[in-house]
């Protein structure tokens, strides 16, 4: 064991080891043998089409998975082995097959998912007919083409990643086979690829940021919109929030411009308003409803307890916005055909469906009283219940009314009965889970006196239900309470998992007020957040290996969705408001013309500068002969210059007798070591590496005269 560190520790490696290394050194050196350049080109080929298709594996079916692996690993073993490849006539029944799937699959081989499994197909099939230098310049052109379509799908970091992989990997192989006798070293190819993509940088740059931008996404297909995403819906269901707290997909994020977010009691992000009640599922009240009655919310607010924040909301496939409670304006922001607005129920509505992320600023109050302008009229659609539905929940709201003292004074009575509910969640044995059994035909009378299990939109539809059964007028609202702070960045992450579903109740002199019955039975949930380890309990993450494990788990998180976050803010969501705003803060006027002159006065700046840099006249440097050079001007401080036209050889013969002994030995070694990289065939393969050390001797070397 000691032999083998010492042998390690001097450079040494293993006989596998250092087998395996000369393979791989073998593959990508250069190579003599068409046979075996083909055979390397092909093998990098194929990891580049690796990082071409595995993105496309979160979205095809399991089907086409695994077609396009076997094709895969069966072109490389062929590649690998050297064995031939299989028939043309053999490709047909493959070509009608994998034709025959995709149409099974789809119904179509149009279309954004056929089209792009059809294409991958195609191209693993012509892996298996690559016979000819032409067929390479296909299957990348293809490659190229596919790797277009990933960005329909998804354009977070690592698909950008993953893509300029591939594309530094196919101009590999494009550099390659394009060379035509000589083959050169891996390292100088790559440092072609490299200094060509380096040369795209500014070009890239420059087209991103001055390029004019589209209203909507840039990448995308045609009834896109119209595809189902998870989020709140406009109904609530018992269930329906359940599916949303098993998620952990981000919904929005949010940047406090005063720095750290308000209380968790206070981040309720806003949401649908539901007001009608089918029995079991709870909807938007429709306008016809609300009739002529329906009045403009009167909001008075404390200006001391304004909130400024930004936030970055997640394509839904909804029209609706979310504001922390309650928002002071709306937003200036434009999606759609028109700009937000904002309902008499609070919510904001765009002008079309969020299919892209959308980044919009906002002022909310903490502390408001809403709708004391209510009306007996406006206020009745709030107070109806279907009939014949949970008869125990009416029963029991008659007896509590009947049993609440000061029932005739209606001001302390509903104060008091809205207190007399929550405190029976509190005390009595209700419990907040994630797995409810499943309720019936009257829902809210099996988890009041059965079942008591049940998480937000339960506790809520009781709530109201009970509510409006008492003559209290009262709504659901759904949107998000909470969210997770991201120290790394700076910003309030809020997730699907956050979602959550409260209830209003209207009490004369103080309007509509928030009433969240989870926060009576569950309080962890509002001051913890629904969020991914909010709720852990136990002394297991509390001390030894799992809390550590836990924290470095949430510090990678917090790293990661901190990149991702900047990804997002300063690539995805660089839209048209943001480039005018970069004219403006130039001093330039904000408009087409202004952004379409400047970006074609730096493009001719980039071009001349990149063409400059590309076509000007270098001279080829001769790193052996300037370190000849360097020896000849040390031999001749002491006197004893050669000729010049001598060779090494020949200039060690002439200074013999010239130097002391132990100089000229030293000078006889360094000419030695010029001629052996200057005229052998090892020397052709001379590395950097190499010429620096024998540098290095020469300006060591001190000759001193006979």
């Amino acid at each position: 064991m000691a032999a083998t560190a010492a042998k390690l520790a001097n450079g040494a490696r293993p006989p596998r080891l250092r087998r395996s290394w000369n393979a791989l050194r073998a593959l990508f050196g250069p190579q003599v043998s068409s046979a075996a350049r083909e055979r390397r080109d092909t093998i990098v080929l194929l990891l580049a089409l690796a990082l071409v298709v595995l993105p496309h594996f979160e979205h095809i079916a399991w089907w086409a998975i695994s077609v396009l692996t076997a094709l895969w690993v069966w072109r490389l073993w062929l590649a690998l082995s050297q064995r031939p490849l299989p028939p043309r006539f053999a490709m047909l029944p493959l070509l009608i097959g994998a034709t025959l799937a995709v149409f099974a699959e789809h119904r179509t081989l149009l279309g954004r998912d056929a089209g792009v499994t059809f294409l991958l197909m195609l191209l693993a099939l012509k892996l298996l007919e690559m016979r000819a230098r032409r067929d390479v310049f296909v299957v990348i052109f293809l490659a190229f083409f596919i790797l277009l379509t990933q960005f329909l799908f998804g354009q977070g970091i690592v698909v950008a990643v993953m893509t300029l992989l591939a594309v530094a990997l196919l101009f590999f192989v494009l550099v390659s086979v394009n060379l035509a006798e000589h083959d050169l070293p891996a390292s100088r190819k790559a440092a072609l690829v490299g200094g060509v993509m380096l040369k795209a940088v500014p070009l890239t740059l420059a087209l991103f940021v001055l390029f004019p931008r589209l209203n909507g996404p840039l990448w995308g297909m045609p009834g896109e919109a119209t595809g189902g995403r998870m989020g709140l819906s406009q109904n609530m269901t018992p269930g329906a929030i359940g599916r949303l707290l098993e998620s952990d997909e981000i919904a929005f994020r949010v940047r406090f411009d005063a720095g750290a977010p308000p209380l968790a009691d206070q981040l309720y992000w806003r949401g649908p308003v539901l007001g009608q009640f089918t029995g079991r599922t709870w909807i938007v009240l429709p306008e016809n409803l609300r009739g002529p009655t329906s009045t403009s919310l009167e909001v008075k607010a404390d200006p001391r307890s304004v909130v400024e924040y930004t936030l970055t909301l997640e394509p839904h496939r909804r029209d609706w916005l979310f504001a922390l409670e309650w928002p002071a304006d709306v937003p200036a922001v434009g999606v759609g055909s028109g700009r937000v607005r904002m309902n008499d129920d609070g919510q904001l509505i765009a002008g079309g469906l969020i299919t892209e992320r959308t980044r919009y600023s906002l002022r909310s109050y903490t502390q408001f009283n809403l709708g004391l302008n209510e009306t007996p009229l406006s206020l009745r659609p709030w107070t109806q219940l279907p009939t014949g539905f949970n008869p125990r929940t009416l029963a029991f709201a008659g007896e509590l009314r009947k049993g609440t003292p000061g029932a005739l004074q209606s001001r302390d009575a509903d104060i008091k009965l809205v207190n007399a509910v929550l405190t029976k969640f509190r005390n009595e044995n209700f419990v907040y889970t994630l797995e409810p059994p499943v309720l019936g035909r009257d829902s809210v009378d099996e988890f009041l006196f059965t079942t008591r299990q049940g998480f937000c939109e339960h506790y809520a539809s009781a709530f109201v239900t009970l509510m409006r059964a008492l003559d209290i007028p009262a709504r659901v609202v759904t949107g998000y309470q909470g969210g997770e702070f991201n120290p790394v960045d700076g910003y309030l992450t809020v997730r699907q998992s956050d979602a959550h579903a409260w209830a209003e109740v209207w009490l004369e002199s103080r309007g509509w007020v928030r009433a969240d019955p989870t926060a009576a039975v569950a309080p962890e949930r509002v001051q913890r957040g629904g969020s991914p380890g909010a709720l852990r309990t136990g002394p297991a993450i509390n001390v030894g290996v799992g809390q550590r494990a836990f924290d470095l788990w949430r510090t990678l998180r917090f790293n990661w969705e901190a990149a991702e976050n900047a990804w997002n803010q300063w690539v995805l969501s660089y839209s048209v408001e943001r480039q005018r705003s970069l004219l403006s803060s130039l001093g330039l006027r904000p408009d087409t013309a202004t952004l379409a002159a400047l970006l074609a006065f730096v493009l001719c700046v980039l071009l001349a500068v990149l063409g400059y840099v590309s076509l000007r006249h270098r001279e080829q440097r001769d790193a052996l002969g300037e370190i000849l050079g360097l020896l000849r001007a040390r031999l001749a401080s002491v006197g004893a210059e050669p000729r010049a036209h001598l060779g090494p050889r020949a200039m060690t013969q002439q200074l013999r007798g010239q130097l002391d002994e132990s100089s000229f030995s030293s000078a006889q070694v360094l000419l030695a070591r010029i001629e052996l990289l200057r005229y052998s065939r090892a020397g052709s393969r001379a590395n950097a590496a190499q010429l620096r050390a024998l540098k290095r001797d020469v300006r060591r070397f001190r000759p001193r005269a006979a």
